[in-house]
């Protein structure tokens, strides 16, 4: 029995990678049929406004649309909102759609990003818990916030640290309780942390570190929030940060080789020929890092997506683009950063710690392993060619140091 109808380019996920790849296939001239299927009721948009200008009410939901609306149209991709691929057969390239729609096609992309990490404590069954991912969480959790006058964040990491910048920002008193003992140290390392935690309390965000939840404490709607060391916190309403897993599901249960997320070549191929990966979902052989790599971050969605494109068209090529990601504190930090630096063995500080303009370089065995940037944009260019060169700079840590000096002479 045949399929219902057969597409060239099938993109599975309605996000940043799909719609990137969309308009790639397109722009490279790519004439086939292209079909775009996500499961939410928007077309693809960009996540990052959902903690910051989206949900401080700054910003329309139309200003995180990837495509402006009548793109798709324009550029005759099919765009199916509010749909699930129920199942793929990588053998008889078919997707089964949710309404039982049967879809042939030729290559494929998947897309299909992440899920939050929800947390299963006593009192989880409250209301007043949101967890970020949609538009719909933070249309909520700024409609608690207009009553509220104090929020409890859990995990002091990007959405934690955002979200409590963005609430804090707009008059609410919020709290931040995490496991790590100082904030977006995982990823800064301890001193860089200590940094962004200090200016996060001079803004008035109180911080609890190396606290593990313990319970809700609620009558229907939470109202404390309790820590295994007996620390008790009052709120009207939490955000949970706990983090996110990559949704494999479609691709693992379609026989498709899944560790971490969906397991590609350096060429972003998944371990069926023509099928390809993107995005929070897909776990790269990085020729740049000499490992294996999985990034939960939108600049690398959307170059994974643009990426997979070109291949798809016979480029064949390596994917070799160095990830850089970027965080706002309200507006009293803008971050960027490239890496990520798995481990580091050294950090250099280059500006203006006290001022609040500098880059921290982390370098392994004298190699640039990653790079912050807190207003100091311009390092980052430099930084990211290091890395991506792999330049020992063991003799250069005094330029790097040096603010007025020209990195660019660093080879």
């Amino acid at each position: 029995m045949g399929s219902d109808r057969e597409v060239d380019f099938l993109l599975v996920g309605g996000g940043m990678g799909s719609a990137h790849c969309a308009a790639e296939l397109r722009r490279r001239g790519a004439e086939g049929s292209i079909l775009l299927i996500g499961r939410e009721p928007e077309p693809p948009y960009e996540r990052p406004p959902l903690s910051k200008d989206y949900l401080r009410g700054e910003s329309a939901r139309e200003d995180a649309h990837v495509n402006p609306a009548g793109w798709y149209e324009e550029n005759g991709v099919e765009l199916l909102t509010g749909t699930n691929a129920m199942s793929l057969d990588p053998a008889a390239r078919t997707v089964k759609l949710q309404g039982g729609e049967e879809v042939a096609f030729g290559k494929a992309l998947l897309a299909t990003g992440a899920m939050v990490n929800i947390l299963r404590v006593e009192g989880a069954e409250n209301e007043g818990i949101h967890y970020l991912r949609a538009f719909g969480n933070s249309d909520a959790i700024r409609a608690d916030a207009e009553g509220a006058e104090r929020i409890v964040l859990i995990g002091g990491s990007y959405i934690g640290t955002e979200v409590a910048a963005s609430l804090t920002a707009k008059g609410v008193e919020c709290t931040i309780v995490m496991m790590e003992d100082v904030a977006l140290s995982r990823t800064f390392g301890e001193d860089a942390g200590r940094w962004l935690q200090a200016l996060l309390e001079s803004k008035g965000v109180t911080v609890h570190g190396g606290q593990e939840l313990e319970a809700f404490e609620g009558d229907g709607r939470a109202r404390a929030v309790v820590t295994k060391s007996g620390l008790t916190v009052e709120c009207d309403a939490v955000v949970v940060g706990a983090g996110v897993r990559p949704d494999a599901m479609l691709a693992q249960r379609a026989g498709l080789e899944v560790d971490d997320g969906i397991v590609c070549d350096s060429k972003l191929e998944t371990s069926t020929e023509g099928i390809y990966a993107a995005g929070d979902c897909c776990s790269y052989e990085s020729v740049v890092h000499g490992r294996r790599l999985r990034v939960e971050h939108w600049d690398v969605a959307m170059q994974q997506g643009m990426h997979a494109a070109r291949n798809m068209l016979g480029e064949d090529r390596d994917y070799d683009v160095v990830p850089y990601f970027f965080s706002d504190l309200a507006d009293w930090a803008g971050l960027e950063y490239v890496g990520p630096a798995h481990e580091w063995d050294e950090e250099i500080w280059r500006g203006d710690r006290d001022g609040g303009e500098f880059s921290v370089w982390y370098l392994k065995e004298g190699r640039v392993a990653g790079a912050l940037s807190v207003e100091r944009s311009e390092d980052l260019a430099e930084a990211r060619r290091m890395l991506a060169e792999g330049v020992d700079v063991s003799a250069a840590k005094e330029q790097i140091a040096d603010p007025g000096s020209d990195l660019s002479a660093i080879s």
